[in-house]
């Protein structure tokens, strides 16, 4: 099913309402879709490389007003439908020890989500629900979210269709070591 799902959405790159999917897919993968707006992102600007800016500022704008949607399905959803079974099993006083930790340090946890392939969209609804400040949400989810698109949008518009292999393969897993590089670094400093 997931192949099939996947199979769809990389034929809406190829349509002449090919900016309004990618807008659409991106956005809806910030809350709910399994399949990652760069699935359209790439073949698009492999087709219109003068477009790479714009089509990874639509993905950008869109993701994040995703996020935001997703983040309101946090915020209004928790309290009618996990409170009442984490009251039930005992766990509600693990949530409020973690909300602590959320909220310190939520940005991190938001930006390392939208830069890396861990799904953006648990970030996004677990920020709405444990209350993190909707401005630095906002905030991560905007530099993450665009550093991630323009990022692969650069790398096609200056190096074309051979680069396409390398993000598709290798760039959720660059992405993932210059975030472990970065914390790494920011906790050495703080420590030494």
């Amino acid at each position: 099913m997931i192949r099939r799902l996947y199979d769809w959405t990389l034929s809406l790159a190829a349509g002449p309402r090919a900016p309004v999917a990618l807008g659409s897919v991106s956005f809806v993968e910030s809350s709910v879709f399994p399949i990652p707006p760069d699935i359209l992102l790439i073949p698009m600007v492999i087709a219109r490389r003068e477009k790479a800016w714009w089509y990874a500022l639509l993905c950008t704008l869109t993701s994040v007003v995703g996020g935001i949607f997703g983040y309101l399905i946090g915020l209004f959803l928790f309290e009618q439908v996990a409170v009442p079974i984490l009251t039930f099993y005992g766990k509600m006083a693990f949530v409020e020890e973690f909300k602590e930790i959320y909220n310190q340090y939520g940005w991190w946890f938001v930006f390392i989500a939208g830069l890396t392939p861990f799904p953006y969209k648990v970030i996004t609804i677990a920020s709405g629900a444990l209350g993190l400040s909707l401005p630095v949400f906002i905030m991560a989810s905007i530099v993450s979210r665009g550093l991630r698109f323009f990022v692969v949008a650069a790398l096609l518009y200056f190096f074309g269709p051979p680069i396409k292999d390398f993000i598709e393969k290798r760039l959720g897993l660059m992405f993932t070591l210059f975030v472990v590089l970065l914390v790494g670094g920011f906790v050495l400093l703080k420590y030494l």
